[in-house]
């Protein structure tokens, strides 16, 4: 048979020798840098202990919680590093001051670091979140995750909130958020969040403002940005503080004694959150007692039990004018800010512009 004009025959080993070729070529190309695409982000995952990892047979280290969420290697290259490996309220203010300025340094020195993960036990949490959100200047993404079951419960919630925590570190849209609580697919500012419920795997919510964003199957959804000063913006470095002065923290409740308070005074607290009474009020000597911690240069901030709603600077009478009004933070939230403040300065009038601006 004559082949069409135009067409040329080749004869059949030259033609498996071209086609040979053209597979050696197709390989050499799909291998190179430029068709295998841009490499995926790194995310160092700074493991700290707490639920999370407290299986029985002995805790997971960052490398097992890693291998056990197979698909991450598909969002990042995770880089485990192991802190600590321990519940979160076994951990101390020093702990705390070594892994904020481990992060600062990462963050600083490593400029092809993407973002960071830490995880950490829930039942305090919210207070380590906040930690770093003032005192890790950076504009990375910087993500907690937690879970609240261990990984020998059935529906242990680790590997995912890992997986979300993981896909909110590599958004775009992450970035210069601060630090950002990611749990039962929400995502929460580490400023707002708190832990509200013991067992269930929702606890962790935002009272009266809402999430930030959530985490969909499709992808990362954000609907607002904090406003307040956080992290880049931060006027705190944590590189520069050496410890954290002692607050402590007072309830009100009906009949309270001031003795506690004249005690935290006595045992060398320089500063004292009072959680009050609705929007700030004081029981039994309460007032006396406070009056004894500010004539001895004790700083005194008001907060609020009832779990949500802001403390106005309208309070009538002598010792409520010298206090701080801390706004609209939860009272273990305005302890860490407390700390943090009385690094730079004790003066009453700077630390309740700190409350007004953080």
């Amino acid at each position: 048979m004559t082949p069409p004009a135009g067409l040329r025959v080749v004869p059949h080993r030259a033609a498996r020798l071209l086609l040979a070729v053209a597979l050696s070529t197709a390989g050499l190309a799909a291998s190179s840098p430029a068709a295998a695409g841009p490499a995926l982000p790194r995310v160092r995952l700074i493991a700290t202990g707490g639920t999370i990892a407290n299986r029985a047979a002995g805790r997971l280290t960052a490398d097992e919680l890693i291998r056990s969420v197979p698909d991450i290697n598909r969002l990042a290259r995770p880089e485990p590093e192991q802190f600590a490996n321990a519940p979160s309220a076994s951990l101390s203010l020093d702990q705390w001051l070594a892994l904020g300025r481990r992060i600062d340094q990462l963050c600083r020195d490593d400029g092809e670091l993407s973002a960071v993960v830490v995880t950490s036990g829930t039942d305090t949490l919210e207070e380590l979140a906040y930690f770093l959100h003032l005192t890790v200047r950076t504009d990375k993404p910087l993500v907690i995750v937690g879970s609240m079951r261990n990984p020998d419960t059935p529906g242990y919630d680790g590997a995912a909130n890992l997986l979300a925590g993981f896909r909110v570190a590599v958004d775009p849209a992450s970035r210069g958020k601060g630090v950002l609580v990611v749990l039962n697919d929400e995502i929460n500012s580490a400023r707002e969040v708190t832990k509200t419920d013991t067992r269930r795997v929702d606890t962790f919510q935002t009272r009266g403002y809402g999430v930030l964003g959530v985490v969909d199957p499709d992808r990362v959804v954000y609907y607002r940005a904090p406003a307040r000063r956080h992290t880049s913006r931060s006027e705190f470095d944590v590189a520069a503080i050496r410890a954290l002065p002692r607050v402590d923290v007072a309830l009100v409740y009906q009949g309270a004694s001031g003795d506690i308070i004249r005690a935290m005074v006595d045992q060398g607290a320089r500063g004292i959150i009072v959680a009050g009474a609705g929007a700030g009020a004081l029981s039994g000597t309460q007032e006396e007692a406070i009056a004894y911690a500010l004539e001895r240069r004790v700083v005194v901030v008001m907060s609020s039990r009832a779990g949500s709603g802001r403390i106005a600077s309208d309070a009538a009478g002598e010792t409520a004018a010298m206090t701080v009004h801390g706004e609209d933070l939860a009272p273990l939230k305005a302890r860490v800010l407390l700390m943090v403040a009385l690094t730079r300065t004790q003066n009453p009038v700077d630390i309740q512009r700190m409350f007004a601006e953080y």
